[in-house]
């Protein structure tokens, strides 16, 4: 019989004994009972250890799981599994006891003697209560693998509760190569561990010394993200493992109130296209400083009422205890299992709730200060290293969690299975080790020059191609809002929205792979976890800026372990920023901002590019090139409306490999005129126009890709920028020059000093913050980067007055003393 099959929901439903009313109670606690009496191997582990304390409901769990396990053939026998479960009781006290070490202690004894005033850090740190629930529920995840035979992945929200992770990993052995070179289990690695957590050391090339972190990071064993922007990891889970693979995504009841859109798993999950997920929220029930909502609204049991409504059926976990979590990743995958199998035999999704693990414990759970505000951060009342209540405290709590050296070594063993199961370390889960082949990339279809084409229908059709080429790749489209409005039919066609009912005559299915939510955080989520397989984000450029946070996260991470000498084997995912900010000149100034351009521009290059294709052809060459990299962000500033194709084939591809593309050259140039954007080198090149009327030699150069021409920020960025030689073959030092960029002219300058000779020299013209319900040709004028407002520079860096170049109209026109009207009437 399988969980599915079993009656008693109240084995489901409930979070601990407390929960049930005393008749159930009463059964339950019989039942455990006569369990431990008819079994010495479930009693010995029914005891518990320390303070891992197993209640009857959790013992009534356990023995159905290990008799199913036994039954199916994964166990041998069912002592075995309670002494992997036994093993996992003392592996939680002593990492519980390990992560107090890390907060306070500046040194660890091993034969439990107690630690004097002298013995502790001077100012203790860590976000010590968080870390303290995430051991019971890291060691389930640990015990469950052991028990199954399956190396699931891991992900974690609460990024701030690494010590938990660290320390288990260091204890069992499944460490990173760098953890792994510079601790070990005896006083002096121990010490040396401790004292590495929040030391603060720098090495002389500016990276930390120590490879532990206060969130985590690229040596954390396993890692996927850093987990320090709370709410992103409980929006990536549902899409990140692919079919056959597992994933235990540990969630925070204090992310779940400030990240919207992490009740909608239930709404992408799918048996035909996803991997088994396991959402464990650790409900403790406070934030840093004050209770969560869930807290306030009613506990365990509005949380309960709300995730029904939602699409999720809670499973009640204790959260003290790593059996009852173990058993609830169990128990969740159970549901998934029979979603997926009946699609695999009839055809049909059963739409089951997903199963959500609601872990029950107070904040800091088996250490003085529980439950307290204090307990988020340093639970004890005061720094042992002076307060010698403080110190008594630690010290006896430290007796009570100890567990003996040849006891605990015995529980790694029985932990330690993977040999014997033929299956990897959790440090090299599925997700952390995944490497994707770039893409097969059919040759795009260049449009004509002169051909009026929308950019972002070229860039629609280019990605429906390499994914019809690639259909090994999953598929996941972030859109916040209408693809048909950003040209991307083709994609909305072939690949449809993702929804539970379909609409007849619309484009929809239940596994569409177009994630659609007016979340932009969310949709942006949905492609950046999906790192086995091809993706897309599409998004307004003005709306970009609420995607940030998680496409900075993803950068830092990749960054980290490109350090680290584990370079990230996802695609990189381009993020097409369309109707932008001089397209939307309609919608009111909310709809006009390049902010993220600008944001992107100052991160490292090697790892984001910032591309602005100004055509067709060019836009189909950005998108090739982003499926050509591995582990990056491709921000792409896409036009939507159709433009004249100006580049063919070749410089298009010349465009991406050099950043930039000298379109007129004339030996000897008086002046460079620089554009970067579509709709600035339209009207650059009538500035440039009026300059060869008038015999004036002028370089017309696009600018395609400024953060080619930054300065480089350290040696990985060196590897991704032009060297001095070539800077100066694009642009010569000491010739006048004047940019017009789609972003603001002061970050553009700012990030680009390589090119910036001084304000003699060099005039920069872009978004000025001006703007309102307007036409193109009126936003470009707000914000003096029309053509005659070109000119008008350049007449200052040469030299010339005003009036060499424009009419008194004209220039009365750019001073803001006359209409605009005589600049639109003009071709330059």
């Amino acid at each position: 019989m399988t969980y599915d099959e079993t009656p008693d929901d109240v084995l489901r439903a409930c979070a601990a004994s407390s929960d049930l009313a005393p008749p159930q109670r009463r059964q339950i606690a019989a039942v455990a009972a006569a369990y431990r009496r008819s079994d010495p191997a479930f009693a010995a582990w029914a005891a518990g250890y320390g303070v891992i304390v197993h209640d009857p409901l959790t013992q009534v769990r356990i023995h159905a799981l290990v008799e199913s396990l036994r039954a199916e053939g994964t166990l041998a026998d069912a002592e075995s599994g309670y002494r992997i479960l036994a093993a996992a009781d003392r592996l939680a006290s002593a990492a519980i006891w390990l992560v107090v070490h890390m907060t306070y202690a500046a040194r660890v004894r091993l034969d439990g003697s107690d630690l004097a005033g002298a013995d502790f850090k001077p100012s203790p740190e860590g976000h010590t209560g968080g870390s303290l629930n995430m051991v019971p529920a890291y060691v389930a995840y640990l015990a469950l693998d052991a028990l199954t035979g399956h190396t699931r992945a891991w992900m974690m929200g609460q990024g701030h509760c690494v010590a938990a992770i660290d320390a288990v990993n260091l204890i069992v052995g499944n460490m990173s190569a760098e953890h792994a070179e510079r601790y070990r289990w005896d006083e002096a690695g121990l010490t040396r561990f401790v004292g590495d957590f929040y030391s603060y050391r720098i090495r002389p090339d500016g990276h930390p010394q120590s490879p532990l972190g206060s969130h985590v990071n690229a040596f954390t064993a396993g890692s996927l993200q850093e987990g320090g922007y709370l709410g992103f990891a409980e929006l990536h889970y549902a899409h990140a493992p692919l079919p056959g693979e597992r994933l235990v995504a540990f969630l925070s009841d204090g992310a779940f109130e400030e990240q919207r859109g992490s009740d909608w798993a239930p709404r992408w999950w799918r048996p035909q296209d996803c991997g088994l997920i396991a959402p464990i929220m650790i409900l403790n029930g406070r934030r840093i400083e004050q209770r969560s909502q869930i807290a306030q609204q009613g506990g365990g049991h509005w949380l309960r009422a709300h995730l029904r409504l939602n699409g999720f059926e809670p499973v009640g976990l204790d959260g003290r205890d790593p059996a009852s979590i173990a058993w609830g990743i169990h128990e969740i995958e159970l549901r998934q299992l029979t979603r997926i199998a009946s699609y695999a035999s009839a055809g049909f999704d059963t739409c089951a709730p997903i199963r959500y693990g609601m872990a029950e414990a107070p904040k800091g759970f088996g250490f003085p200060g529980a439950g307290s505000n204090r307990a988020h951060n340093l639970p004890l009342p005061g720094n042992p290293a002076k307060d010698e209540a403080s110190r008594g405290l630690f010290n006896a709590a430290c007796k009570h969690l100890r567990v003996p050296e040849a006891e605990l070594r015995q529980a790694i063993v029985a932990l330690n299975n993977h040999r014997s199961q033929g299956r990897p370390l959790e440090r090299d889960h599925a997700l952390a080790t995944r490497r994707v082949p770039i893409p097969e990339l059919p040759p795009p279809v260049w449009r004509a020059l002169g051909e009026s084409v929308s950019p972002m229908a070229a860039l629609d059709e280019c990605f429906v191609s390499v994914v019809r080429a690639n259909p090994h790749l999953r598929v996941r489209v972030g859109n916040p809002d209408e693809l048909r409005s950003n040209r991307l039919d083709r994609t909305l066609d072939a690949l449809k929205h993702r929804v539970q009912s379909p609409e007849a005559g619309i484009a929809e299915a239940q596994d569409g792979a177009v994630i659609t939510a007016l979340n932009e955080e969310a949709v942006a989520c949905a492609a950046l976890a999906n790192k086995g397989g091809i993706n897309l984000i599409v998004t307004y450029e003005a709306f970009a800026v609420k995607m940030l946070g998680a496409i900075r996260q993803e950068l830092i991470f990749a960054r980290q372990l490109r350090r680290a000498g584990r370079p990230p084997g996802w695609l990189s995912v381009p993020l097409a920023m369309t109707s932008h900010t001089w397209e939307n000149a309609k919608n009111e100034q909310s709809h006009q901002d390049p902010t993220l351009s600008e944001v992107l521009l100052g991160e490292m290059q090697d790892t984001v590019r910032v591309v602005f294709p100004p055509d067709a052809n060019a836009a189909q060459a950005a998108l090739q090139a982003a499926y050509a990299g591995h582990g990056g962000i491709v921000g792409l500033v896409v036009p939507k409306r159709e433009l004249p194709v100006l580049l063919d084939g070749d410089q298009s591809q010349s465009l991406l490999s050099e950043g930039a593309l000298l379109l007129k050259h004339v030996p000897d140039a008086e002046i460079d005129l620089v554009a970067t954007g579509a709709y600035q080198l339209d009207e650059i090149v009538k500035a440039w126009r009026r300059l060869r009327s008038y015999d004036v030699r002028a370089n017309l150069i696009y600018l395609g890709e400024p953060g080619r021409f930054r300065t480089p920020r350290d040696e990985q960025e060196l590897e991704h920028v032009h060297d001095d030689e070539a800077v100066r073959h694009w642009f010569a030092p000491g010739r006048p020059r004047v940019f017009l960029t789609h972003m603001r002219p002061e970050p553009f300058l700012g990030a680009l000093r390589r090119l910036d000779d001084g304000p003699a020299l060099t005039a920069a013209l872009g978004y000025r913050n001006r703007g309102g319900t307007l036409d193109t040709p009126g936003l470009m004028f707000a914000n003096r980067c029309t053509w005659a407002h070109v000119l008008a520079a350049a007449t200052g860096l040469t030299g010339r007055k005003a009036s060499t170049w424009l009419s008194p109209a004209e220039y009365a026109a750019t001073r803001g003393l006359a209409t605009p009207d005589v600049l639109w009437s003009q071709d330059g």
